[in-house]
């Protein structure tokens, strides 16, 4: 059975904590809005997206294997955030699995015409994950070390 997305439960927040081992993990992964160590217990409450949702990725079993987040970024686009696969299952696809998932339950639930999402330049399987899904670097929003790219939400695979 392929995975599919669910609402996160309290149980996969110390599970999503383990898979941020650092500050600087967490600040590559969650920004600077998330000050690393964090209480897994308030984990949810501090990734709150007002519009937006958080989102697991979960395989038959009901299993974290990823999580991501989507939220309106400004009018007509929704943003994806916060995407993270399970460090042991990296390299699986899982990737690929979160974001054809996740893109059209925030396009659906957003209305969007287009998707955002920024990486980091270094992060070369992700960025070869995103081009490959149609996402274009914008130069405007971009910086030397981290690449904001956006796709139509049209034709969502």
């Amino acid at each position: 059975m392929q995975p599919a997305l669910r609402a996160p439960r309290a149980d996969d927040y110390p599970l999503l904590c383990s898979w941020i081992p650092d500050a600087a993990a967490c600040l590559r992964w969650a920004g600077p809005q998330l000050a690393w160590p964090f209480d897994p217990d308030q984990l949810a409450e501090r990734l709150h997206q007002p519009r937006g949702a958080s989102c697991v990725l979960a395989d038959a079993g009901g299993h974290m294997l990823g999580f991501g987040q989507y939220w309106v970024w400004e009018p007509g686009a929704v943003h994806l955030g916060r995407l993270l696969i399970d460090p042991a299952r990296r390299g699986q696809g899982l990737g690929r699995s979160l974001l054809t998932h996740l893109m059209p339950a925030a396009v659906q639930a957003t209305g969007a015409a287009s998707i955002t999402l920024r990486v980091y330049r270094n992060n070369t399987p992700a960025l070869a994950l995103y081009q490959a899904l149609g996402f274009r670097e914008e130069a405007a929003h971009s910086s030397a070390d981290v690449a904001f790219m956006r796709r139509n939400a049209r034709a969502i695979e």
